[in-house]
């Protein structure tokens, strides 16, 4: 792996790699994970290590170009741009943790994956942790050098408390030889993203592979780490639905011309009902994505100012996220139902695509309420712990 140069460079590498990921595709979805060669790919590019600091030999490219890199990954394959975002978003742990560990764990080559959801449990030692649970939804584990996995802290038997109430969250590290994978992914949609759950059973952890989730600071400096960690995982899971969408739409567009509905003389494309559709779909698709890089844009130039983002840029940050991925379903439901019965075919990209949005869209990071914890914001309401 090298490092990236330039955020145009990392752009290219994604559009260049479409062939490549189009190419291995169904045999992803057979195989339930992303194939050697498009993994071996994404990791000589950079894209695993595009949040990493540069001082670690990362690429630390601005958010919005992280988000148009997975955008265009997702366009070429739904599941590939996920494992891409998964592995490229656990990057930016390496800026909460002493920099010996960093650049232990962020070598150049090494993919890390990991889970937010806090199912373990990190029992407090002399030294560091005590750690077992049972995590789902690990995707790419089956691939990743190490895992990051969300716990709950216990001291003497008790949850520890921050000075807000809540239970501390911790986000613990560990080498994937102490994990064990249990095949668990047998799905409707984004089926090459090989989200097992993953396990441990009192794993010993030392305290500097870990570090608060609920009220850690990044110890780099630079507007990346400026951003919570949460907010940059929502705008790339959206950025991926954004590819999705887009893709859906090129299908459409390919189509169209060629496929004649049952009843009509006239190709679909000349069909007034489908230029309404697809004048929608690139509508709702289009809005989602300007909402959603106005909103990055703002708070990195806040960030870049040295200001702290505003509670209100934070939240819509949130909100723009999920109002994106609801604007690629739009556009992804339209073209599968102008596919017609073509599109239930498994040789039809758009029956993938709408399992995969559909899949998407149950991450709790954009789903319903993630409408609601942004609109508490908005309205000066708490919110819950590492939402913004």
């Amino acid at each position: 792996m090298r490092a990236i140069d330039t955020k145009t460079e990392l752009l290219e590498a994604a559009l260049a790699l479409r062939p490549l990921i189009q190419q291995h595709a169904s045999a992803a979805e057979r195989q339930r994970r992303v194939p050697a060669p498009v993994i071996e790919a994404l990791t000589s590019a950079g894209v695993f290590h595009m949040f990493v600091p540069r001082k670690f030999g990362g690429g630390e490219v601005d958010v919005a170009t992280g988000v148009r890199t997975l955008e265009e990954l997702g366009r070429a394959d739904g599941s590939t741009g996920w494992v891409a975002m998964i592995g490229a978003t656990t990057g930016l742990i390496s800026a909460y943790l002493p920099e010996d560990v960093a650049r232990e764990v962020y070598k150049p080559g090494v993919i890390t994956g990991g889970v937010v959801a806090p199912r373990g449990t990190a029992v407090a030692t002399d030294s560091g942790y005590r750690v077992s649970g049972r995590w789902p939804f690990a995707s790419g584990c089956e691939h990743s050098q190490w895992l990051a996995c969300a716990c709950l802290v216990q001291i003497d038997g008790e949850l520890e408390r921050l000075p807000s109430g809540d239970a501390n969250q911790l986000m613990v590290l560990f080498p994937a030889s102490d994990v064990q994978i249990i095949d668990t992914w047998h799905v409707s949609g984004l089926r090459a993203t090989g989200s097992h759950d993953i396990a441990v059973d009192g794993v010993t952890v030392p305290r500097e592979y870990a570090y608060s989730f609920s009220s850690g600071r990044p110890l780099h400096p630079g507007a990346l780490y400026g951003f919570s960690m949460m907010g940059v995982l929502s705008v790339c899971i959206a950025g991926v639905a954004l590819g999705i969408g887009r893709a859906a739409i090129d299908e459409l567009k390919e189509i169209a011309p060629k496929k004649t509905p049952a009843g009509r003389r006239r190709a679909l494309s000349e069909w007034s009902v489908a230029q309404i559709a697809l004048a929608e779909a690139e509508a709702s698709l289009r809005s989602g994505r300007a909402f959603l890089f106005d909103a990055v844009r703002e708070v990195w130039e806040t960030l870049e100012r040295g200001d702290e983002a505003s509670k209100e840029q934070r939240a819509l940050v949130r909100l723009a996220a999920s109002q994106a991925v609801q604007g690629a379903v739009v556009a992804v439901d339209l073209a599968y139902n102008l596919g017609g019965g073509s599109s239930i075919y498994e040789t039809s990209p758009l029956q993938r695509q709408f399992r995969d949005i559909h899949t998407l869209t149950q991450h709790v990071m954009v789903g319903p309420s993630s409408f609601e914890a942004a609109g508490r914001a908005l309205l000066g309401q708490d919110v819950p712990p590492g939402f913004l």
